[in-house]
């Protein structure tokens, strides 16, 4: 077992221009490395380079310039061994419709060269719970027992470090949660996820580390609670016993009157407390029904890194 599960260093891509469009720059010199044993977060918005990245981690994309090591094999020089430590579950349903799920295990199995005696494709079934649809033709099956089946593609030549693109997009809540499952027992057993998604809640209780890139570049790359601790600003809501006047509020503390009556504060955390505003509150006579916080989440860290750029 390697230290960094990726290593990325200097990683460009420019597509080719044509008479109507310029020559497109993809990735503007990645550097990174992603540990291993690790479930990791790789963010941005659309067009921001991440799709590029994971293609040419998976083979599927030439790079321009830059060094790629996969499980501690070049890309350039062991390619066979670095893609088959890497295994990719894609956005798209590419599926053949007049296979199996048992078929199409089997034969990308044999596309990646498994012997029979190795291949576990009744364990990979049943790990995607479509044991009981082993014998049912792709185009019968829902769209949500596709996207299993995806995953159990990916999975068929024992890869060290699997990569979700997207895995959840427009899925039901119970198979949501069946991944997810399915996804933490493979990180148990030491396998690597990374992990792409627009739903940053996801990402949040999921990944260790995350990284995010915007416009082709890598904008920040740090622990998912390093990342939350950048967000300063946090909201106590307030519900008054009848009508408020006039407050004197602490500096830096930011007061707003919604129309069913409840009071917002935001207020920065690192000086400012909560004790100190409901001191205020009761100061000006103020009486409170009840109150709820709310901290800052993933999405804001992201807008506010993203939005800018």
């Amino acid at each position: 077992m390697t230290e960094n599960a990726i290593e990325i260093t200097g990683l460009r891509k420019t597509y080719a221009g044509s008479r109507k469009a310029a020559p497109k720059e993809a990735l503007k010199g990645i550097d990174l490395n992603i540990p291993a044993g690790s479930i990791f977060g790789l963010l941005g918005p659309n067009g921001a380079g991440k799709s590029t990245l994971i293609n040419i981690l998976a083979g599927l994309v030439l790079k321009s310039e830059g060094k790629v090591k996969i499980w501690g094999f070049d890309q350039d020089v062991n390619p066979r061994q670095s893609r088959a430590a890497i295994g990719v579950m894609p956005q798209e349903l590419n599926l053949d419709a007049f296979f199996t799920p048992r078929a199409a295990l089997e034969v990308q199995a044999g596309l990646y060269g498994v012997p029979k005696s190795q291949r576990r494709t009744d364990d990979i079934l049943d790990l995607i719970g479509l044991s009981d649809k082993a014998e049912a033709y792709a185009r019968t099956l829902s769209g949500g027992m596709r996207r299993r089946l995806l995953l159990g593609k990916a999975l068929v030549h024992h890869p060290q470090i699997l990569v979700l693109d997207e895995p959840t997009a427009g899925v039901d809540i119970e198979l949501r949660q069946m991944l997810w499952e399915n996804v933490r027992r493979l990180n148990d057993q030491g396998m690597t996820i990374i992990l792409t998604t627009h739903y940053l809640e996801e990402a949040q209780q999921m990944c260790d580390e995350i990284a995010i890139i915007n416009h082709g570049e890598l904008v920040i790359r740090d622990t998912t609670a390093a990342l939350l601790s950048r967000m300063d600003r946090k909201t106590l809501i307030v519900r008054p016993e009848g009508a408020a006047g006039d407050i004197a509020l602490p500096d830096g503390v930011e007061l707003e009157r919604q129309a069913d009556g409840r009071l917002r504060f935001s207020y920065p955390q690192l000086s400012v407390t909560p004790g100190a505003i409901l001191d205020r509150l009761r100061d000006a006579g103020v009486g409170i029904a009840d109150l709820s916080s709310e901290e800052a989440d993933l999405e804001d860290v992201f807008l506010s890194l993203t939005r800018s750029a």
